[in-house]
This record gives structure tokens, C-alpha cells and sequence, in this order.
């Protein structure tokens, strides 16, 4: 298993030689970054368990780092936590099937032509 905290400290480090490099990019992720906050729709706890979700969807072991770290933060429970994970795994397997339908209409025309 990956070292959470380490995986963060060295992700961190690349960041900061990759923002002198191409600082607008960094700076318009941040921006991206603080920009659902300013809403007031929901509150941060929530926000880190969508971004949970998300990164498990997106296969992000940054994301995960980060966005676990701020979830516990934030005080998120275990059972919180599971449930976001669930609406995620949920999501990937609907998309799933309905992608399938997409290879039988594939397959169907391909046979036609």
C-alpha cells in the first residue's frame, strides 16, 4: 500500500517545480480548484466526499491522497466516507451498461454495412 502522507509531500514538491515552469497552469487550477467553495451550495465536507467519488472514478492516486486527507479533516465518518464510494461504484457500473448498448448498436451497424 502506498505512504498516503509521503505520496502527498512528494506530489507537492513536483507541483511546486511544475508552477516555475508554467505558473498559469497552476494558478488556473487553483482558481478551478476554489472556485465551488465560493457557491456556498454546499459545505467543504461534502465537496471532499464528491471529490472522493470522483477520484476513484478517475483512477487518481493524488486526488485520493489529497482529498482523503481533507475528508478526515473535516471530520467525514467511515460510513460517510462508504457511501460516497458506493454512489461512485454504482455510477461506474450504470455507465457501464449503458455503454454496452452503445457496442450493440455498434456491432449492429457494423454488420449492416
Amino acid at each position: 500500500m502506498l505512504d498516503w502522507k509521503k505520496k502527498i509531500q512528494d506530489m507537492n514538491f513536483r507541483l511546486k517545480e511544475l508552477s516555475t515552469r508554467t505558473p498559469d497552469t497552476l494558478k488556473g487550477a487553483a482558481l478551478l480548484a476554489g472556485a465551488g467553495a465560493k457557491t456556498g451550495h454546499l459545505d467543504a465536507k461534502i465537496r471532499e466526499l464528491i471529490a472522493l467519488a470522483v477520484a476513484i472514478t478517475t483512477r487518481c492516486d493524488g486526488c485520493i491522497a489529497v482529498h482523503s486527507a481533507e475528508a478526515v479533516k473535516l471530520g467525514a465518518t467511515d460510513g460517510e466516507i462508504a457511501e460516497a464510494l458506493g454512489v461512485a461504484v454504482n455510477l461506474n457500473a450504470g455507465a457501464a451498461l449503458v455503454y454496452s448498448t452503445h457496442v450493440l448498436d455498434a456491432v449492429d451497424r457494423l454488420r449492416q454495412a
